[in-house]
């Protein structure tokens, strides 16, 4: 009686929240207890504890060619967890190793699908992507991550900027690009208030002006508003 009262006694198992435990006999698997609480189990069954909490992982900082073929250095944040104990288990050999690599790969594939800045207004890049970025990254971490029972709860880039070797001349670019775009502004603005000028001109009768006063006003007026520096040109419309 104590001999088997000690054999009972060794099929009770606790399961804390948020882990479970795989049963299996004879090397086939019998089922998941994923309840928390005191439990009776076959003392002749064999038993595995697995965790379904939360893990974070942070990729190295990778070294990858961006859509336009411009090296970047880029890492990435994934959240997940262990949704199917059976695959996560038994369909991979080292389930932590598993998520590292994919997480590598999915990274440096998502790195090498966009450009790191926009190249047109439509286009979506690394840098400004935000949101859509992040979705791909999951997307692409699940249909990896799926054949090993991981589920992705979160996952975002944490750091993204230019390779050193080429850091300072994309930066001269992206300060010439500025520029250029600060500049068509000016003169979209520039040109609407002209026309606006010679519009009101005309319609409140203020003058009537020939085609080459108009063509001289708006170039004094096109002088004015798009010099960088002051310029205080006489327009003398009826000379």
């Amino acid at each position: 009686m104590i001999f088997a009262a000690f054999i009972m006694m060794t099929g009770l198992t606790t399961i804390a929240p948020n882990n479970g435990m795989v049963i299996m006999f004879c090397g086939k698997y019998l089922g998941t207890i994923r309840d928390n609480g005191l439990f009776f189990v076959c003392p002749f069954y064999s038993r595995s504890r697995v965790s379904f909490r939360l893990n974070i992982f942070e990729t190295d900082i990778l070294k990858v060619n961006d859509l336009k073929g411009n090296p970047i250095q880029i890492g990435a944040v994934v959240i997940w967890k262990i949704e199917n104990s059976a695959k996560s288990m038994f369909d991979v050999q080292d389930l932590y190793g598993f998520v590292r690599s994919q997480s590598e790969t999915a990274v440096r594939k998502l790195a090498s699908t966009y450009p790191y800045d926009h190249i047109e207004e439509r286009d979506v890049s690394l840098k400004d992507g935000g949101e859509e970025i992040n979705r791909q990254l999951v997307n692409e971490l699940q249909y990896r991550l799926v054949k090993a029972g991981v589920v992705i709860e979160e996952a975002k880039l944490n750091r993204l900027n230019y390779s050193e070797e080429i850091a300072q001349v994309m930066l001269r670019r992206q300060q010439a690009e500025a520029i250029i775009s600060a500049r068509q502004k000016i003169i979209n603005g520039a040109v609407g208030i002209v026309a606006m000028a010679l519009d009101t001109l005309k319609n409140n009768n203020i003058c009537e002006l020939t085609k080459e006063e108009r063509a001289k006003l708006t170039s004094n007026l096109l002088v004015v508003l798009c010099s960088e520096s002051q310029v205080n040109p006489i327009v003398n419309a009826g000379s």
